[in-house]
């Protein structure tokens, strides 16, 4: 898999006429040149359901005069750059109109995307009708007609789905629509029925060609759904709705599941389908980077204007983040990340047997957990049910990780083993509801009646003297017991706002009475009674995050990297053991607001006097910045390697030499 991909999107309506007619193959070359990249996504079949090729198993766009396919596969490849081939999957609007019976309905027979045929928009395919077959057959096409690099199919993923098919399929297996159990097992095996047949498709006439199947998210816990593709495409536009949390959540997930992935951003101001979008030079940089610095490779999105003509801004605009990139690429292959602390992820847990559903409230809780561990200068990894837990010193169970059989045996070996956990909420609660699973020094009473709440820490915060902190999140009502430590007290309200009981603007003050412990510490870890990630994400709040850092701190005694990176800046370690080295990625953005709810990055500064301590047990040789091979002046003492980098900007690898 290359490094410097572009996802070149093309769909275009047959009410456009002069389709690609003022394509180039000189004209595509230099852009590819411009733009330094080695790897382009070109297109079969777009959503509205044509093809770009003469085809017996679609039809070609009707105002296409030639093989565009194939014209940009032979470009490509003539100058040495790979072309993986798009087809939309579960959109096709042409057929649509035809075959509407195929299409996802749910139980009051609506279409999803577009709800309807008089509002424009695309409609979604469902694959347990007659379609799977006329998009396999569209598939094996472009299998054995074109020299493909690889098959990207869009739009896919386990999908709810009440269509007359779907509804005869469950009632010949003698069930009932209205039983949902068994209405998603069959939604599941629809997916899985599909996958195979697209990669048979694929597989039977070229073995081992890349296949990837686009939902735009990575399910955490669900590596069945990672491991029908060959490799992974974590969809992460910052501007389009994705944010620039979402990356770093998804991509430390993903490489802890030893596949080959990239990471997916656009070009775009916004999101796919703009034309005439363009970001800053720096965000793209910078979104390079982070992809880098988590052991991906990277792609940008674009979208192709129907003439066929390839924009020159555009390609400026991505060879100034790809040129950076090729010059990294030696220190960033087949790399693994080293890790302190594992987060199992809420998601991941809920799609266990018998875990427990997400809510409104613990969808945020992973992304909370995250912003915490990276604003903390942490290494970590996002890590599901089946991960391997003794390469890790702490595992976090951020706010609502009920805990099933298999996640207690799971855990009590690795605290057996001398690991510790940190655990938030109902975290740690068995599902039976008997109480916490591990010792905390603490009992579980039930959840706390007042919201909010306030936490008083037993210990000074470092920006702020000491207080009571409004906590916005549930919390519990907890009792110390034998061998506990309370590390801060739990405080109420006055009473909960409503209709005659109310105080000021907000929520009532705290009554300033010890109502029982808030964080304490047991043999297992430290417990912590509210959703402190949750409110991590929603409010931001800073007693939050420093008290769950002087929480980590507490557990994570020999923590491996210590920086005085800022609060918005990334830190990763990748061994790169074919290499004998370690790289220490360091980036900083700082993204701002514009518009309504865009977040966007314009201006880097530079950093100066960045200091780096890591622990390494070997002898380091030499420690030098990447790519520019500088020397860097180090200690090492103690097991401990420490340097100082002068000045640096956006992103920076040192590269620590065995």
């Amino acid at each position: 898999m290359r490094f410097r991909q572009v996802h070149l999107d093309f769909h275009t309506s047959e009410a456009i006429k002069g389709i690609g007619s003022q394509f180039s193959k000189q004209q595509f070359q230099d852009m590819l040149k411009l733009g330094h990249v080695d790897s382009i996504t070109v297109f079969s079949k777009c959503h509205h359901g044509w093809a770009y090729h003469p085809s017996t198993a679609n039809e070609m766009h009707p105002h296409l005069s030639f093989d565009l396919l194939g014209a940009q596969i032979e470009a490509a490849h003539e100058i040495g750059v790979n072309t993986p081939v798009y087809l939309s999957a579960g959109l096709d609007e042409k057929l649509a109109r035809t075959h509407p019976e195929w299409l996802i309905r749910d139980q009051n027979e609506k279409t999803n995307w577009s709800p309807n045929f008089m509002t424009p928009g695309y409609h979604q395919f469902c694959m347990n009708t007659p379609y799977v077959d006329v998009l396999a057959a569209q598939v094996k096409e472009v299998v054995t007609n074109y020299d493909a690099d690889g098959i990207f199919l869009d739009i896919v993923d386990v999908r709810e789905c009440y269509c007359q098919y779907c509804v005869a399929e469950i009632r010949r297996r003698g069930s009932d629509p209205r039983q949902l159990s068994d209405m998603k097992q069959m939604w599941e095996e629809t997916y899985f029925n599909y996958t195979k047949k697209m990669n048979d498709a694929v597989h039977d006439i070229k073995p081992g060609l890349p296949v990837y199947h686009n939902s735009s998210h990575v399910a955490r816990g669900r590596r069945d759904l990672a491991h029908v593709n060959t490799h992974l495409e974590l969809e992460s536009l910052p501007t389009g709705g994705w944010g620039y949390d979402h990356f770093p959540l998804s991509a430390r997930y993903a490489q802890t599941l030893g596949m080959d992935y990239l990471g997916m951003t656009g070009k775009f101001h916004l999101s796919w389908g703009e034309f005439g979008g363009f970001k800053h030079p720096n965000a793209l940089r910078y979104e390079a980077a982070l992809s880098l610095a988590n052991g991906a490779r990277c792609s940008i999105g674009d979208q192709l204007h129907p003439v066929g003509f390839m924009d020159p801004a555009t390609y400026a605009l991505i060879g100034e983040a790809y040129k950076e990139v090729e010059a990294k690429e030696a220190w960033c292959r087949e790399v693994t990340a080293i890790s302190d602390i594992a987060l199992l992820s809420v998601e991941a847990a809920s799609n266990e047997e018998g875990g427990t559903a997400i809510d409104e409230n613990s969808k945020h809780s992973d992304t909370g957990a995250v912003r915490i561990l990276l604003e903390g200068n942490f290494l970590f990894d996002v890590v599901d049910t089946q991960a391997d837990l003794s390469p890790y010193k702490v595992v976090i169970l951020p706010d609502a990780i009920l805990i099933t059989e298999q996640i207690q045996a799971k855990l009590t070996a690795f605290v057996a083993k001398g690991g510790k956990l940190l655990a938030t909420g109902q975290s740690s609660l068995s599902t039976d509801g008997a109480g916490f699973a591990f010792d905390f020094g603490v009992q579980w009473k039930g959840v706390s009646p007042f919201k909010p709440s306030y936490f008083k820490p037993n210990f000074e915060l470092p920006a702020l003297r000491n207080a009571s902190f409004v906590m916005y999140t549930e919390g519990q009502d907890v009792e110390l017991s034998a061998g506990g430590t309370v590390l801060g007290s739990k405080e109420n309200s006055y009473f909960n706002r409503d209709l005659f009981t109310f105080c000021s603007h907000q929520h009532t003050p705290s009554d300033l009475e010890n109502s029982g412990p808030g964080m304490t510490e047991g043999p297992a870890g430290i417990y912590v009674a509210w959703n402190v990630f949750e409110d991590y994400a929603l409010k931001g709040s800073l007693p939050v995050k420093e008290f769950i850092l002087y929480a980590l701190d507490r557990l994570l005694t020999d923590k491996t990297l210590r920086t005085n990176l800022p609060a918005q800046g990334v830190t990763t370690l990748q061994a790169q053991n074919g290499s004998n080295r370690w790289i220490n990625h360091l980036l900083y953005a700082s993204p701002v607001r514009r518009g309504q709810n865009v977040e966007i990055i314009e201006d880097i500064p530079v950093l100066h006097d960045t200091e780096v301590a890591i622990t390494a047990a070997e002898p380091v040789r030499e420690v030098y910045l990447a790519p520019e091979n500088t020397p860097l002046p180090f200690r090492q003492e103690n097991g401990i390697v420490s340097y100082t980098i002068p000045q640096w900007s956006c992103h920076q690898m040192v590269v620590l030499q065995f």
